[in-house]
């Protein structure tokens, strides 16, 4: 997906000199305020669901995705605030979501490197069960969001991180069958190095997008 392909309302300038929208988009959509509610509060109660689970089971996974749903609530608090705000405004908050991305996929590397050299195994059937709740949340999150993933860097930046979530949910899942059966800590790690590629990338595109935001 090209990050030129987002910017055709920019060709016919539709901002006053201050930089203000002169239309209403998608952005300023009721219901796209009401979806990004919705998602926000199911993150937040998902971080305080998965930060319990993960100590119990001692699975770097499950936190390190609690991490990510309290990131993600906090950015979808930023997005609400910036939503009605100039384009440049919204790029500037787009750049900032993705620095925390860029040092949360940093962190699961760090910690995924530190449970490979420990060689802690944690206890799979949590994992499983709490993998299932997350994935049926930001699958729902992820079909609230759909209609909006093409708008502008701040909606770019909120859908990519909803989807790759259901995404990674899906691999964590995997990840408890493989150390279910394996009594192993390698389908955790692995799967953790994968989110942390996925979440690299996404924070590039994001950056990408939102400087060229920061050109017109």
């Amino acid at each position: 997906m090209s990050a030129h392909s987002h910017h055709h309302d920019h060709d016919h300038s539709p901002y006053d000199h201050r930089g203000h929208s002169h239309h209403i988009g998608p952005a300023t959509d009721p219901a796209y305020r009401r979806a990004l509610w919705w998602v926000m509060a199911v993150n937040a109660a998902m971080f305080f669901v998965e930060i319990g689970a993960g100590l119990q089971s001692q699975s770097k996974a499950l936190l390190a995705d609690s991490l990510d749903f309290a990131g993600d609530a906090a950015n979808i608090a930023l997005s609400l605030f910036v939503l009605t705000a100039a384009v440049k405004v919204r790029a500037r908050a787009s750049l900032l979501k993705a620095a925390s991305m860029f040092g949360f996929a940093l962190w699961i590397m760090g910690t995924t490197l530190w449970q490979v050299y420990t060689g802690t195994v944690p206890r799979a059937e949590v994992m499983g069960l709490i993998s299932l709740l997350a994935v049926a949340s930001n699958v729902g999150s992820a079909l609230l969001l759909w209609k909006y993933r093409e708008g502008d860097s701040n909606m770019m930046s909120v859908w990519l991180c909803t989807r790759n979530d259901a995404i990674g949910n899906l691999m964590v899942l995997g990840a408890a069958v493989g150390v279910y059966f394996t009594r192993n800590t390698l389908p955790d790690a692995i799967v953790a190095l994968i989110m942390v590629a996925m979440g690299l990338q996404a924070a590039t595109r994001i950056t990408q997008h939102a400087l060229t935001e920061l050109k017109v």
